[in-house]
């Protein structure tokens, strides 16, 4: 990554271990356009560089992350999203992909568990899907991804209460694989990254290729899919309301 980029995002490479840390810690890791260019590019390094095995996920501070930072939200409307770049780097990386989650996961900061091949998450974990009560709908294919990864009821209920989810919740549903006190969990992530790591590159490369190509497909409609219903419900009345709601520490007031 470029030196002059803002440290939005870390990327660390050692024995064999990429780790990339949400570095927002002041704004619970949430992502503006610039944090979402600089993962983009931490991204492409870590699958770029065959210094790196396996990639780890994880949040600077007490946080994963929170998300969108909402009050950020400028684009062009003629460009592809910040977002989705990202999310196309997201979806080339084909080394294994871990996740050490604590704290706030809302929003991107839950759906981009979904892509993780094993999640662990700290005891404080407070874990949302944000987007039914934001007068939105799911993104970075999570439509496809949690019933996948969950079974359609337990998704179903997830998305339409947009209810807060707990450490022990994440594991009783199968978002997470265990969970560890939140001083233990990037250790125990780690020791699980390097357990992976000390077999060959290119099998675990192309292990990791095998798992995802019957998913592919079916990842990339989705995604437009969602950005079809995206772009219907931003600047909608109840998505005017739900996000004016929040900025005034309210209950949004919906028809």
């Amino acid at each position: 990554m470029s030196n002059d980029s803002p440290q939005t995002v870390l990327l660390d490479i050692h024995q064999r271990i990429a780790t990339i840390t949400f570095n927002r810690p002041e704004r619970k890791n949430a992502f503006n356009n610039t944090a979402w260019l600089t993962l983009r590019d931490a991204l492409i390094e870590a699958r770029e560089n065959d210094s790196a095995s396996v990639v780890i996920l994880t949040g600077a501070g007490k946080d994963f992350s929170s998300g969108v930072d909402l009050s950020d939200l400028t684009g062009n409307p003629g460009e592809t999203p910040p977002f989705e770049l990202m999310m196309n780097e997201l979806m080339q990386l084909d080394k294994p992909l871990l996740a050490a989650a604590n704290g706030a996961a809302i929003g991107f900061g839950a759906t981009t568990l979904f892509h993780c091949d094993i999640v662990y998450v700290g005891e404080s974990l407070k874990m949302r899907l944000p987007f039914v009560n934001l007068g939105l709908v799911p993104e970075a294919a999570c439509s496809y991804t949690l019933p996948r990864n969950l079974g359609y009821q337990q998704a179903a209920e997830l998305l339409f209460t947009a209810e807060w989810i707990t450490a022990a919740r994440a594991v009783e549903t199968g978002i997470a694989r265990c969970a560890f006190s939140d001083e233990d969990l990037l250790n125990k992530t780690q020791e699980k990254a390097a357990e992976i790591a000390q077999w060959p590159r290119n099998a675990l490369r192309e292990t990791k290729r095998t798992l995802m190509a019957i998913h592919t497909t079916a990842i990339d409609a989705a995604r437009e899919r969602e950005m079809a219903g995206m772009m219907r419900q931003v600047g909608s009345a109840e998505n005017i309301e739900a996000v004016t709601a929040f900025f005034e520490k309210r209950a949004p007031r919906f028809d």
